[in-house]
């Protein structure tokens, strides 16, 4: 099961949309989850907004939060969609077996049978993580909320009994300029260098989050990517 956490503060500026490389990312089984960590005021606002469209587009979940709410939020987003994932493929399975497609329809006795499948796959089902944090100029107060959740995340993968790998990702990139994107840590359950994570980064203004979303989509598929509108024609807006 794979799965993508942004951590940003809305409001991308350079590149495709972020909500039409999220929706490329659930066409290819990819769920997209956001964590907003935003201001206060209008640009906030904005910033919510944008973050509630990628997570819809992506299949996945949204949550706004303050730093301090971060890495519990991390934790349970991650746990919360390997567990719809597998709950909407059971659901699938009652309706094509007893044509029925809720939990609750079933007798009591083997909806707690079915319950517990399900707690159990979602602690044995192998699950990928790719993180993909926004170090974008407006971020640069978040990051030591944003290492704290990474740390704790990786305790959690790692207390799981499935295989559980989690790769980290930051943009834009401070070392390329034809790369909006640069790989932090790839699939790891160690903690090794962990703590190093981001202390070197020089934080820019620009917030690519379309591009870098497509390019974190890519390394996960292990294959390119390329997000099109219905005409076919790439959505920019750059400012």
């Amino acid at each position: 099961m794979k799965q993508i956490l942004l951590i940003t503060d809305g409001c991308s500026n350079v590149g495709v949309s972020p909500v039409i490389a999220a929706a490329q990312a659930h066409t290819e089984g990819v769920t997209v989850n956001v964590i907003g960590v935003v201001d206060q005021g209008e640009l906030g606002m904005l910033g919510s907004e944008e973050i509630r469209e990628i997570a819809a587009a992506g299949g996945g979940m949204s949550r706004i939060v303050n730093s301090g709410q971060l890495s519990q939020t991390v934790q349970m987003m991650t746990r919360k969609t390997v567990t719809t994932t597998i709950q909407h493929a059971v659901g699938k399975e009652l309706q094509s077996i007893l044509g029925i497609n809720q939990l609750e329809q079933l007798p009591p006795e083997k909806r707690a049978e079915v319950v517990q499948v399900i707690d159990s796959m979602s602690e044995t089902t192998s699950l990928r993580v790719a993180l993909l944090i926004d170090a974008s100029a407006s971020m640069k107060p978040k990051l030591a909320a944003v290492r704290e959740a990474i740390h704790d995340l990786l305790l959690s993968l790692r207390a799981r009994s499935g295989k559980s790998e989690l790769a980290v990702f930051h943009f834009p990139s401070t070392k390329t300029r034809d790369q909006e994107l640069e790989m932090d840590l790839s699939w790891t359950n160690q903690l090794a260098n962990l703590d190093k994570m981001f202390y070197k980064i020089n934080m820019k203004g620009t917030t690519p989050t379309g591009p870098a979303l497509l390019q974190t989509l890519q390394f996960v598929t292990e294959k390119p990517v390329t997000p099109t509108t219905e005409d076919g024609m790439l959505s920019d807006y750059v400012v």
